[in-house]
């Protein structure tokens, strides 16, 4: 099963579907990227937000953590939130969901003042947009990039045009698309209607319906267990 996840999603992503007596694959389809940029004074915000772990892991590259732990943090899953624990935020509330669900939180949240929300370079969903008619004040800054590969490894195209890899994982949009443009000249139709693609959610899978990937897969939550179950669900099914 092909793993698509940036590092180090993907190794544990691939450690857990071999709990499961699933084959992994790793083949990351964005890279992670830490951007220097201009940061707030910890003093101008009264809050962070976090759509994904991998702001967190831009701030920390550039040791500046310390400065706003002492801050809220409201994150979009579990995981983020755990991760920001683990880095000294002591204020943590996860959303335990998607961006809707963050921003819901965010609008019923007691904050005064402007939220901090590193994000990546390209983002699916505009905060800011999302809590303005309620007021919000968010300074978004893009902390990183997630930047696809030229092309895919050769094993990985090779496994892939053999019919040695039975699905695919898919947790975001970028990487469905991503994969898209790095098959279009490897896959006929007859192994793109075979190939199991796995999707975090319906937006997720809309790219890899387009370009004629019908076996798919939706997640029934947007999580990393609802994906294994997902996984596992598949691999019995066609082991059966």
């Amino acid at each position: 099963m092909l793993v698509t996840r940036p590092e180090p999603d993907a190794s544990d992503t691939a450690a857990r579907l071999e709990a499961l007596e699933i084959t992994p694959v790793i083949a990351p389809l964005l890279v992670f990227e830490p951007l220097p940029v201009d940061l707030p004074e910890p003093a101008s915000v009264a809050a962070v937000a976090l759509t994904s772990a991998n702001a967190l892991r831009a701030l920390e590259a550039r040791g500046a953590v310390e400065r706003y732990r002492h801050l809220p943090a409201y994150t979009v899953g579990d995981r983020t939130a755990d991760m920001a624990e683990a880095l000294g935020f002591a204020m943590v509330t996860s959303a335990s969901g998607a961006f809707a669900d963050l921003a819901e939180v965010l609008v019923h949240a007691r904050i005064d003042g402007p939220i901090f929300y590193p994000c990546g370079r390209e983002v699916s969903a505009d905060l800011g947009r999302s809590l303005a008619p309620f007021g919000r004040q968010v300074l978004a800054v893009p902390v990183y990039a997630m930047n696809p590969p030229a092309e895919l490894h050769a094993g990985v195209a090779d496994a892939l045009a053999a019919g040695e890899i039975d699905a695919a994982l898919f947790y975001s949009r970028r990487t469905a698309e991503a994969f898209v443009r790095l098959t279009a000249n490897l896959l006929d139709r007859p192994q793109r209607a075979r190939l199991g693609v796995l999707c975090m959610s319906e937006a997720v899978a809309e790219p890899l319906l387009d370009a004629h990937f019908v076996r798919v897969g939706l997640a029934e939550r947007p999580d990393e267990e609802a994906m294994m179950g997902l996984a596992l669900s598949f691999a019995r099914d066609h082991n059966r």
